[in-house]
């Protein structure tokens, strides 16, 4: 049985080629906290997607650390033999904390994975060697620089286009994002809970451009409005804050309050609950795809590894790295053809590189085993 040797705790400052501005604020940087878990057979990498500040969430990288640090390591360490199957279990009994639950668990299957070199892929269930690319575009500036970014970004090769949605740019921008480019390309809109179901009429002018789903249009908690507003318009819902959990995922569909469900591993604790999203979203015929979270390579690769699963039936936000970062900590996932490779190496099939790792670093804490 491998030994723990102890975990360091990494933050790092990403800053982005652009700001990127959603309906509940702009990020020029991403505050990031990497997990390295070391054993005495060798070592796993995780990566907590909580923002510097808790508005997508409740959660937010200084609390990630500290709950890890002071509640979720002393109770893995007490189990003793530390597995990913059963870092869920072990952890339930603290509330919440799911993007910090899920950073560790992806350090303990990396490790776990590496140790028998596993591609994470494989472990989970992967039916692909590629996956089909989608990007998501922030609120632009204006209009003719929308349409400028959606151009670049198809010129590139990505077959999808997710827009930023609010109240005030919503309708005017679609129109002429389908004017200027067309039917033929898959488009879908996203509004971070901007809206409520007083909207409905006005959401219901998206309608008419045919788009794949608007994801997440009212409240993180409210199912029933979501199950009366998808009555009342005929694009599809897609939910996201709402689904923390398969049992979540499970009173959305059975509400019918969601016909598409867009997984994000850090935010439903795991991808360990992620694939049982997957598997139940299978079971009663609802489409997924996976989100993003502007990860750096490590999450990046553990997505696309998620994404090949064959229930993912839609592009999800897996771009290459060069969407987000000038520079990666890893080697770069490149875009071919409209597609990324699903990694086939040990684990997450990608490590830091430790000279751009440095370059990114605000600080180091090493948690040494007891």
């Amino acid at each position: 049985m491998a030994k723990l040797i102890g975990v360091e705790l990494v933050r790092v400052t990403m800053p982005l080629k652009q700001p990127f501005r959603t309906s509940f604020g702009s990020e020029t940087a991403r505050d990031i906290l990497l997990l390295r878990w070391v054993r005495s057979d060798g070592e796993g990498w995780g990566e907590c997607v909580a923002g510097r500040d808790p508005l997508y969430s409740s959660e937010y990288t200084d609390g990630a650390a500290n709950v890890i640090r002071r509640f979720l390591l002393p109770r893995l360490v007490a189990d003793g033999d530390i597995r990913a199957e059963s870092v869920a279990g072990v952890l339930e009994p603290i509330s919440g904390h799911r993007m910090a639950k899920a950073a560790v668990e992806m350090a303990v299957l990396d490790a776990q994975l590496r140790a028998e070199d596993r591609p994470f892929a494989e472990y989970l269930g992967s039916s692909r060697s590629r996956i089909p690319a989608g990007v998501s575009i922030g609120i632009q500036p204006s209009i003719g620089q929308l349409l400028d970014t959606v151009g670049g970004f198809l010129d590139e090769g990505y077959p999808r286009i997710k827009l930023k949605i609010e109240p005030g740019w919503d309708l005017e921008p679609v129109a002429r994002v389908r004017e200027r480019f067309g039917a033929d390309v898959l488009l879908q809109v996203d509004a971070n809970a901007a809206y409520r179901l007083s909207d409905a009429r006005h959401l219901s002018g998206l309608d008419e451009f045919g788009l794949l789903l608007i994801e997440q249009p009212l409240a993180n908690d409210d199912l029933r409005q979501h199950a009366e507003l998808a009555r009342l318009i005929s694009t599809p819902i897609c939910l996201d804050e709402s689904i923390i959990s398969a049992a979540a995922a499970a009173d959305a569909i059975a509400m019918r309050a969601a016909q598409v469900i867009n997984i994000k591993p850090g935010r439903v604790g795991g991808y360990l609950e992620a694939r049982r999203i997957h598997d139940l979203a299978a079971a009663h015929g609802i489409a997924v795809w996976c989100g993003g979270m502007l990860e750096t390579g490590l999450g990046r690769n553990a997505n696309i590894a998620l994404a090949s699963l064959p229930g993912f039936t839609l592009p999800g936000d897996t771009s290459a790295s060069d969407r987000f970062y000038a520079n990666d900590i890893t080697e770069p996932v490149v875009l071919r053809d409209g597609h990324v490779p699903v990694p086939t190496g040990p684990g997450l099939g990608a490590v830091p590189d430790e000279g751009r790792l440095k370059e990114f670093t605000v600080s180091r804490e090493w948690i040494p085993a007891p």
